[in-house]
């Protein structure tokens, strides 16, 4: 199967030439990589979230695949939805689905439904690719979304994803595609997303699942942020860094109506 994008020219710029000008704007070239487990990346309109997810990606090495998890907005498909064979179609080039990856997940759990309909229209995912081919054309991904599910599906998936990494012998890197709090005044966002960000940070999947119900914080990505955390914590994970954060007012200008934005690398 073909997956043309999305949402070209509304989360991103729609041509070859704007998106990569696009992309190069929020970059930062002297920034020093490492490899990394998972990363915490937003999935808004590049305007509003590209600084932060410049930030992430300018400082991770490519990895020979990404396993991709996101929110499900559009309600359509499985609870928890792999595409296992395929190519993504971006403005600026084609990724491929990793189908030996993306094999060994589905057989980690019955509870991950193979379900392309859940990827049609989903954006969550798509929006990390322009940064991803900028970098590599040659990565692989294997793109999962997930609807609102329990922390014990959320521990479920992340074993599953761990030992279908531990399987692998290449380089695998997971991106936990998630926005932080939602249409709230910019001092309540940071101070609710600091709860959860600390979470985050201490590599602590169950803590950030509840902190994030608790404190009814509108963290769209809770669900693939804690998996990728259970994955992480059985792949060794050490440690958590923020690399950036921001909120829509920084471009909007309106700060009484914001949406926040993190970028985390985990190591």
């Amino acid at each position: 199967m073909i997956r043309k994008p999305a949402v070209a020219g509304q989360f991103y710029e729609s041509t070859p030439s704007r998106l990569i000008s696009q992309v190069n704007e929020y970059l930062e070239a002297d920034a020093e990589k490492a490899s990394a487990i998972g990363i915490v990346c937003p999935h808004a309109g590049l305007m509003y979230s590209g600084r932060v997810a410049g930030a992430v990606y300018s400082r991770i090495t490519m990895p020979r695949t990404f396993i991709l998890i996101g929110p499900n907005h559009t309600g359509f498909g499985q609870p928890v939805s792999l595409m296992s064979s395929g190519v993504w179609h971006m403005p600026t080039g084609e990724l491929r689905i990793d189908e030996n990856l993306a094999a060994e997940l589905k057989k980690g759990s019955d509870i991950i439904s193979e379900d392309s309909l859940a990827h049609r229209m989903e954006h969550s995912l798509e929006v990390q690719l322009p940064f991803i081919l900028h970098f590599s054309p040659d990565v692989s991904i294997v793109p999962v979304t997930m609807m609102p599910v329990s922390l014990d599906i959320c521990r479920t998936v992340g074993e599953a994803l761990a030992e279908a990494v531990n399987k692998s012998d290449y380089p695998v890197t997971m991106i936990a595609s998630s926005d932080m709090s939602h249409y709230v005044s910019d001092a309540a966002a940071r101070k609710k997303d600091r709860k959860a960000i600390d979470r985050v940070l201490a590599l602590d999947p169950v803590g950030l699942y509840k902190t994030v119900r608790d404190q009814d914080i509108s963290m769209c990505g809770v669900v693939p942020v804690t998996t990728m955390l259970f994955a992480a914590q059985k792949l060794g994970a050490s440690e958590a860094a923020l690399v950036k954060y921001m909120t829509s007012g920084e471009v909007s200008g309106d700060y009484d109506y914001v949406v926040g934005y993190a970028g985390v690398i985990v190591k």
